[in-house]
Formats: structure tokens, sequence, C-alpha cells
């Protein structure tokens, strides 16, 4: 079954060219596109998506916003924030709201496509770039934290590091010689530990806490 993915865009030829590209792609289907945030519960209710792609800047509701208020009620729907500015009070407030990924709009088409099918598998997408302001931001802010003690295996410490370095899910189970499955298991279990929800937030926890 195709993966339902909606779009928040106020500009009508990019949500035309991601409608487009995302129905032209396997296994993805493009249910609902929205101009902003206003009535952000009532377009998830009635298109019912695996996946939100959200803008940052629109107006009247913005995708931070967006964000916000979609965690109340939808605490474990994909959101992958999409952004022409690699800005670092942002792309911190996008991570606090809870969104799940963080790519620039000029990223090529397929790594947009390979942004969302690594947030559908439970993944953090992010622009190499970002990610790198991800660690200096984070690790700014978060560095006077004690460290905590999270009872991780040498395993899940491993697997936790290379997440914090931006390593997509395939590619901790190739450098890790295990399958994709089991890396899926252990970073259940490094939620679990952490008391986090998403891979953003284990990587964000992990940084402050220093924990790797």
């Amino acid at each position: 079954m195709d993966k339902r993915i909606i779009i928040f865009d106020d500009n009508s030829k990019r949500r035309e060219s991601l409608e487009m590209l995302i129905d032209l792609t396997d296994g993805m289907t493009c249910v609902g596109s929205f101009v902003d945030c206003s009535n952000v519960l009532t377009d998830i209710e009635n298109s019912k998506p695996d996946l939100v792609l959200m803008d940052i800047d629109m107006p009247n509701v913005n995708g931070i916003e967006g964000v916000t208020i979609i965690r109340k009620k939808y605490r474990n729907l994909k959101i992958l924030m999409q952004t022409v500015f690699e800005d670092d009070e942002k792309l911190f407030a996008c991570i606090r709201a809870g969104a799940d990924g963080y790519i620039l709009k000029k990223a090529q088409p397929q790594e947009l496509l390979n942004a969302i099918e690594e947030a559908l598998k439970g993944g953090a997408p992010m622009t190499p770039s970002i990610a790198r302001q991800v660690l200096r931001f984070v690790g700014s802010i978060e560095n006077k934290k004690k460290t905590e003690d999270f009872n991780l295996t040498t395993r899940e410490s491993e697997i936790l590091s290379l997440l914090v370095q931006g390593l997509s899910y395939k590619m901790i189970a190739d450098r890790c010689y295990i399958s994709l499955p089991t890396v899926n298991s252990h970073i259940q279990k490094i939620y679990e530990k952490l008391q986090v929800h998403s891979a953003v937030e284990a990587v964000t926890k992990a940084i402050g806490n220093k924990i790797v």
C-alpha cells in the first residue's frame, strides 16, 4: 500500500512540483496539499497521512506552529521540515516542536525522496550541513548538563553514536554488519532508555547529555 503524503507550502508552483514528484514515485501518493497550517488538524484528519512535508516559512500559521499543534494530537505522525534557510534558531525550534527531520529546499529530488523514506522508517533525515548545525548548536546550549547513566549497551552506544553522525539506518546496518530489522530493534531500545520518541530527540539528548 502506498504511503500517504501531505504537503504544506504557500508557493503554488512548488506545491504542484512536489505533488507530481510524489505521485510519480512508486510507493507514495500525495493525498493533500495546503497553503498554511490554519486548519492543520482538520487537514490531517481528512487526509489521514503517513507523513507531513512541512514548509517552515508560511503566512498565517507557519510550519513551526503547525508542528506544535500536530504533536498535541498526533504524537507519532512523521513530519519532515523544508526550508530555504540554514537558520540555527528555526532549526532548533523545529526539533523542540517535534519534527522528525529537516532538509533544505535546494536538495535534489532524489535527496528529498530518500529523506521521506528515511523519516517513514523512523530515521532523522537531515541535509549534511543541517546535521553539522545541529551538532554545533545543540552542543553549545546544552553543554552544561550533567552526564546521566542511561545504561546503554556497547552496541546501543555504538549505534547512537552513528545516528549522531547523521548515518541512515541502512548505513548503520552496513557499518555494524547487522540487518536493518536488528538496527530498528536496537534503536527502539535506545528510545526507551533515553525516554524519547524520535531519532532527532535521541540525537539531541545524546549530545546534550554527552552520552556519545
